[in-house]
């Protein structure tokens, strides 16, 4: 089971600590209020970290360097963008999230190349979504046949500037919407992937893998791939 790092103990840290702790993995709490960690739930077997969560010697005492994925879910924004960058930055950190109550500086965070959730839309279960292994297999939706499934794609840095339709082609998804500098927006014919884009499609169940191999390839690379997949398909069923 993996390691996380929650920082902020309000009443969405708390709830993400129990979540992660009820589905067996470790888990670190900072808040600089030690009376913070009252909200935990009794028998709550995590850590316990007193300090401000972008401070150095407290992220080490929280095993951040072992840490899958990092939240900050403290009540200030600059806060929660500061100790996100330190976790990604200094420990590399796989996995960064951070709540913001000013949607205005949600594109700041995205330039920065952290996902965030603002807090008028907010839910423990959206943290989630972006910091668990498991949502990679299990996506946001699936249909009642259990063989559609909609799902955050993971895309290379080589994608930038390359249109949506291409990654649609390549990958044989549908995009359905772009969360863009903290905003959802419904994909037009002639729109650009950009770097800091977060893109949610529709595919095949069976297909994720593939799906993800395919664009985490240059798009050139990822268009002699998709051509080997169809083949291997197409051999499959005239045998």
């Amino acid at each position: 089971m993996a390691h996380f790092v929650i920082m902020g103990c309000g009443r969405v840290g708390a709830l993400l600590a129990q979540t992660l702790e009820d589905g067996g993995h470790s888990v670190a709490v900072i808040d600089k209020n030690p009376n913070a960690f009252r909200r935990l739930p009794v028998g709550f077997n995590g850590q316990r970290v007193t300090g401000v969560g972008f401070d150095l010697e407290v992220l080490k005492e929280a095993r951040v360097s072992e840490a899958y994925a990092f939240a900050a879910v403290s009540s200030g924004d600059n806060s929660n963008m500061l100790a996100t960058r330190v976790a990604r930055e200094e420990f590399n950190v796989p996995h960064v999230v951070a709540r913001i109550y000013d949607p205005g500086r949600a594109e700041v965070f995205q330039r920065l190349g952290i996902p965030t959730v603002a807090s008028v839309r907010w839910s423990a279960d959206q943290v989630l979504r972006r910091i668990l292994p498991s949502h990679t297999l299990y996506g946001d939706y699936r249909d009642s046949t259990g063989t559609i499934m909609l799902r955050e794609l993971n895309v290379a840095s080589a994608w930038r500037g390359q249109p949506l339709t291409r990654i649609e082609e390549l990958a044989s998804v549908r995009i359905a919407y772009i969360t863009r500098f903290g905003e959802s927006i419904i994909p037009n014919a002639g729109m650009l992937f950009q770097e800091t884009d977060t893109l949610h499609a529709t595919m095949r169940v069976d297909a994720v893998a593939d799906v993800d191999r395919i664009l985490s390839e240059t798009p050139q690379r990822a268009e002699k791939l998709a051509e080997e997949l169809t083949e291997d398909v197409t051999d499959e069923v005239e045998e």
